[in-house]
């Protein structure tokens, strides 16, 4: 009777003690996806009215939409180093193109020091990290010598499954992992020839399963490899980073995207004649520079207004495509063990011009290279499908990961938790977000508005509130003088040079003028 008691007694014990223990929480996983230069041409953002994007809107509705996002320099490279690192261009150097990749990774330990790139974060902290496609510009990395710091597990890149044809039709471009070419190769190169020396990749059309490496583009690998993922059972969290390669150029897709839309009706963006009036050199230096030998709009325009619809309709058709793919990821989070203790976040590394400032592609200070879709999905979210219009950077996910992860923000970020306005999406942020393009010239964006200074201390200002597509250059208006100031007042006072430079000597930009000057040779179209 008396052990019957002391065992009765014993039991309670053990009760009342494991009742005292802290309940763990388990980590949430983090569905890490990126998509490869996706401007605002998405339904929920409404960059285009013809945009067909039934997957990002539901992830939309998912969580928050941050409609007001943006790159820190508007190029894959820097953009992601930036995002990846936690810091703005202004404090690495790391203002870098596809160019200045060497220099970049030769300053890697100089740069960061004992910090930590964002997987790098996950995977010291017991995460399993994965990586499928584009995260950094190469791919999984851009600093081979950190790989196994970064990632457990790297699904192989695209160009191991790239036929002769595929060489043939790409036409000497190096970003293999952007393949296939059109059926008969890029259309700038076959109308151009030997006119265009390089950025050929301008281009885009329909194909079908023959014209694809065993049937299948990179980016259904890339969701292939994620459903098999979150199909397997995992005891530890995870970091799941998915970098979709459209609708990055060339602009091909299957087929049948290209059918979702009416090829006779596509818009086109509307641009005004007297665009680049009240615009300074500089800023038509860099909308000449970063394309094709002779200028993206010369190339473009000189191949008709045709062309000009031809490659919206391809961008669409991509668009649609990786949506597709987004989807098909979403449907395999949604029916796993994991959708409800995942955060998903979403972004791309920048915008996409179609002729907007006589530009395409990217690669400027304008609101069509700069800003990017964000969507921010967390576990028990109280405002799904909500919105919020604050002026943020992509600088600002790797803290707001640490905080919905419960980390300590590491206090090299640059960005700021975007935590309060996920919580409360109609809440004010005081600070603007800064942009660069290369070193010295800069945007500062807020709510409402977008000032840019160039290096020569040239400006602009753009009220969004009555002029979205940035028609009217404002910087001599006295009406709006102080606030010209106050977004002048928040320019950095203190700006790294490029790795590898010990003192400012110029870069493209300055030959560019420099010629114009001398030879009084600046095309029309930028007048």
């Amino acid at each position: 009777m008396k052990r019957t008691v002391n065992l009765f007694c014993l039991l309670l014990l053990l009760i009342h003690q494991a009742c005292q223990q802290p309940t763990m929480v388990k980590q949430p996983n983090v569905l890490f996806i990126a998509i490869d230069d996706l401007n605002d041409w998405t339904s929920s953002l409404g960059g285009h009215p013809q945009a067909i994007t039934p997957n990002l809107d539901r992830l939309a509705q998912m969580g928050t939409t941050f409609t007001n996002a943006h790159a820190s320099m508007a190029v894959c490279v820097a953009s992601r180093n930036s995002l990846l690192s936690g810091m703005h261009p202004t404090s690495t150097g790391w203002y870098s193109l596809v160019k200045d990749h060497d220099a970049m990774a030769q300053s890697y330990n100089e740069v960061m020091g004992d910090r930590q790139m964002l997987p790098s974060k996950f995977k010291a902290n017991g995460y399993n990290t994965w990586c499928a496609g584009k995260i950094f510009h190469k791919g999984a990395t851009d600093f081979e010598f950190i790989t196994d710091d970064l990632w457990d597990d790297i699904l192989p890149e695209y160009k191991e499954k790239l036929r002769a044809i595929d060489y043939e039709r790409g036409g000497g471009y190096k970003g293999y992992k952007f393949y296939p070419f059109p059926k008969n190769g890029s259309q700038l190169k076959s109308y151009y020839n030997d006119k265009i020396t390089f950025g050929h990749s301008l281009c885009g059309g329909p194909l079908d399963e023959e014209d694809i490496p065993e049937g299948k583009m990179y980016d259904e690998l890339i969701a292939d490899y994620a459903i098999d993922k979150l199909k397997q059972r995992h005891d530890d969290p995870f970091f799941l980073s998915l970098g979709f390669v459209r609708p990055h150029v060339p602009y091909t897709a299957p087929r049948r995207y290209f059918d979702l839309y009416n090829t006779a009706n596509i818009s086109i963006p509307e641009l005004k004649n007297d665009d680049m009036n009240d615009i300074p050199n500089y800023g038509k230096a860099i909308a000449y520079n970063y394309g094709t030998n002779m200028g993206d709009y010369a190339a473009v325009k000189g191949m008709g207004n045709a062309y000009d619809k031809h490659l919206v309709h391809s961008y669409l058709a991509c668009v649609s495509f990786v949506d597709d793919q987004l989807g098909r990821v979403l449907d395999a989070l949604e029916n796993s063990e994991y959708a409800e203790n995942t955060i998903v976040v979403l972004w791309s590394d920048h915008g996409q011009s179609f002729g907007e400032k006589r530009n395409y592609r990217k690669m400027s200070l304008w609101e069509e290279s700069t800003r990017v879709p964000l969507y921010i999905s967390t576990p028990n979210n109280r405002n799904k499908g909500s919105v919020c219009s604050q002026a943020v950077s992509l600088l600002d996910i790797y803290p707001t990961l640490m905080d919905l992860c419960g980390y300590t923000k590491a206090s090299h970020l640059d960005g700021e938790s975007l935590i309060t306005l996920l919580d409360n999406p109609s809440q004010k942020r005081e600070e603007p977000v800064l942009i660069s393009w290369r070193y010295k010239n800069y945007a500062v964006r807020s709510e409402r508005f977008r000032y840019i200074q160039y290096r020569d201390g040239s400006e602009e200002f753009y009220d969004h509130s009555i002029d979205k597509c940035e028609y009217t250059n404002l910087i001599n208006n006295q009406a709006y003088a102080q606030q010209i100031d106050w977004h002048r007042k928040h320019l950095p006072k203190k700006v790294a040079l490029p790795v590898g430079s010990k003192s400012w000597t110029g870069d493209e930009l300055e030959k560019t003028l420099d010629e114009w000057q001398l030879n009084d040779n600046m095309p029309s179209w930028l007048r």
